[in-house]
């Protein structure tokens, strides 16, 4: 049956990522996530990995060819709204999966430029983080590294560079948007700032939460993936998907002996709404206007 004489189906984002076996990261946080926002996940494996909640122990990429071949497959088969990519496993898998986007330049790429697990485990080497900025920012609508991933991928002389430079930097490798998150900084709220061609676009303060997080920054960039498979316009997705998140964050649970676990499903909780308390303060440009009010955490997904 065509697509399109059935009933109406979710939006579909397709992810590239790494199987974390914890549940905590990777492609099995982007399908929880996506699924809880309402979107239909389709999944390409880029690696295996040996890890837990406390790290990372190996990392076996998955040949190139079987990448592309995951990917053309379901490509083939149905259509897609947006595109989110996470660890690559391999420079080939890099250049195969490159390939495959530019075949789709009306497709949002939301691109989670994991170079380190949260322990400091290294999952990207230099020769990937340079072709990544070579191949892969170029087609990027939006880029969410942490304020460390920005300055690596920013590649400047400078020790400590300021954000606002390196997300210029990146801007100028050809990405329409660079989120970088403020977890990493010495502040007492996690500053997260919204960098386009223009300079800030918007920035939003967050209460700091007390624990280490095993799959947030997977967490963010599929839910900035689903909003905007779902239609928003892209600065009210990133304020939707941060919303998202936090909430996420704020109900962790810890089951294993290291880091807390995002809850996905915290709104299907019982006790899942969020506090009014925790709402987080935002400021934009003086000449942007703010995006539609807040929508419940629940809303939209």
């Amino acid at each position: 049956m065509p697509a399109d004489s059935g009933p109406a189906f979710p939006p579909i984002v397709l992810t590239f990522a790494a199987s974390d076996p914890s549940g905590g990261a990777g492609v099995q946080a982007d399908l929880l996530t996506l699924a809880s926002m309402g979107c239909h996940p389709l999944s390409v494996i880029t690696a295996l990995t040996v890890q837990d909640t406390l790290g990372v122990e190996g990392v076996m990429a998955i040949d190139a060819d079987w990448v592309a071949d995951q990917a053309r497959a379901l490509l083939e088969d149905m259509p897609v709204d947006a595109f989110k990519i996470g660890v690559l496993g391999s420079v080939e898998n890099l250049v195969a999966i490159a390939e495959i986007i530019s075949d789709y330049p009306d497709v949002p790429l939301i691109l989670d430029p994991v170079l380190a697990s949260g322990r400091g485990d290294e999952l990207a080497t230099d020769e990937m983080a340079h072709a990544l900025r070579e191949m892969l920012l170029p087609q990027t609508t939006i880029l969410t590294p942490n304020s460390v991933e920005a300055r690596r991928l920013a590649d400047l002389d400078d020790d400590e560079p300021a954000l606002a430079i390196c997300a210029a930097r990146l801007v100028d490798a050809g990405c329409e948007y660079v989120l970088v998150t403020g977890t990493h900084e010495a502040t007492p709220q996690v500053i997260n700032t919204l960098y386009g061609k223009g300079g800030i676009v918007r920035t939003d303060a967050w209460p700091r939460l007390p624990h280490s997080y095993h799959g947030s920054g997977c967490t963010l960039a599929s839910a900035i993936a689903a909003m905007l498979a779902n239609g928003l316009e892209l600065p009210e997705a990133v304020r939707e998907a941060q919303d998202y998140t936090w909430h996420a964050l704020e109900k962790a649970y810890r089951p294993g002996m290291g880091q807390h676990i995002p809850d996905r499903l915290f709104w299907a909780r019982e006790d899942g709404e969020p506090r009014a308390a925790e709402t987080p303060t935002a400021t934009l440009p003086a000449d942007s206007a703010d995006p539609a009010p807040r929508s419940d955490a629940r809303g939209t997904h």
